[in-house]
């Protein structure tokens, strides 16, 4: 299987995944390095929350809002790409403008806490607001192009009509959202992000009957890329974090990814970590709400559960990056 457009007139699509793996891997990682020293000289300090673990109040102070170096380099690589492949142009530049406008929104409010010191940040409707926006503006260009989205386990495309828009809508909030829940242990979300990316990434090659989009596996390999720069410097213990810039940056992409490639509905199956984070903490304050203060989880999102129960964060962080692994097998099979 050949691609064209990028290096001479044809070149293996794994080869060019690789590059653009690397390439993303390397930029992010000297700019993570350059931007480090800025977020320290303009004190860009995380604020540790009092009701968490206790072990992290440790960690108040770390910069955040590294996120900026995860941006740019999928940023790049997708405006870069849509020249090199004109006709996967419409991909590529949709995802790379979900990734950029999402960090946008992210990072406006980590400004306004870290560097502002307002700690109310942006209202929590206008956050919600602006990535509504960016998802429906998304969600009729699709609708527009007759998107089909393909069934799990059924081998079948479907076209939802009208109901294309608020579907791709919920997809692409609900997704952001799970994604930036799941950032608040050291290196968690990327490390899910990667292994959740990697099914994207190699379902271009799989043999199936799923729709194969190759801007969606290449900016797959770039959000991959990405993260792996980014883990250097957020392992634990983490000398930056990513702040709402980076999660709400890798929410939108992923999302976009799983639009483009068709396989929406393989999101919450590949992603099912970023599912269940979001669901402990509709589960936690439905408990709490409705049976006078009980809670349902030691406390949520659900990693911090697992951290009271005892566990350390390099094995949360690994085991819900293995069951990661284990999720996109299932999601293989289901194509």
């Amino acid at each position: 299987m050949l691609t064209t457009g990028v290096f001479g007139k044809a070149a293996r699509p794994e080869s060019v995944l690789a590059i653009i793996f690397a390439a993303d891997l390397v930029l992010g990682a000297v700019l993570e390095g350059l931007l480090l020293p800025l977020l320290r000289r303009l004190k860009a300090g995380q604020s540790i929350r009092e009701d968490g673990p206790k072990e992290h109040l440790k960690k108040a102070g770390t910069p955040t809002m590294g996120g900026i170096a995860i941006i740019i380099p999928i940023a790049l690589t997708g405006f870069a790409l849509s020249r090199l492949y004109p006709q996967e142009r419409y991909s590529f530049m949709w995802i790379s403008l979900c990734a950029l406008l999402y960090g946008l929104i992210g990072f406006v409010d980590d400004f306004i806490i870290v560097v502002k010191k307002n700690n109310e940040g942006l209202k929590p409707k206008q956050k919600l607001a602006l990535q509504i926006l960016v998802a429906v503006i998304y969600a009729i260009s699709e609708y527009h192009y007759g998107h089909m989205v393909y069934v799990p386990f059924f081998g079948a495309s479907v076209n939802l009509g009208l109901l294309t828009v608020p579907f791709l809508a919920f997809v692409m909030v609900a997704m952001t959202n799970a994604v930036n829940l799941t950032d608040g242990l050291d290196g968690l979300s990327s490390s899910v992000t990667i292994a959740a990316a990697g099914f994207f990434c190699w379902e271009f090659f799989s043999g199936s009957s799923a729709p194969k989009d190759f801007a969606g596996s290449a900016m797959a390999a770039a959000v991959m890329g990405s993260c792996a720069a980014f883990l250097l410097y957020n392992r634990h213990p983490a000398k930056v974090f990513m702040g709402d810039t980076g999660s709400l940056a890798l929410g939108g992409a992923m999302a976009a990814i799983g639009i483009a490639m068709k396989l929406d509905l393989f999101l919450p199956i590949a992603g099912g970590i970023y599912v269940a984070e979001a669901l402990s903490v509709i589960i936690q304050v439905y408990v709490f709400k409705t049976q006078n203060g009980r809670r349902f989880f030691r406390m949520s999102p659900l990693h911090h559960h697992f951290e009271l129960g005892g566990w350390s964060e390099w094995r949360v962080v690994l085991t819900f990056t293995g069951v990661t692994l284990l999720l996109d097998i299932i999601a293989a099979l289901a194509l």
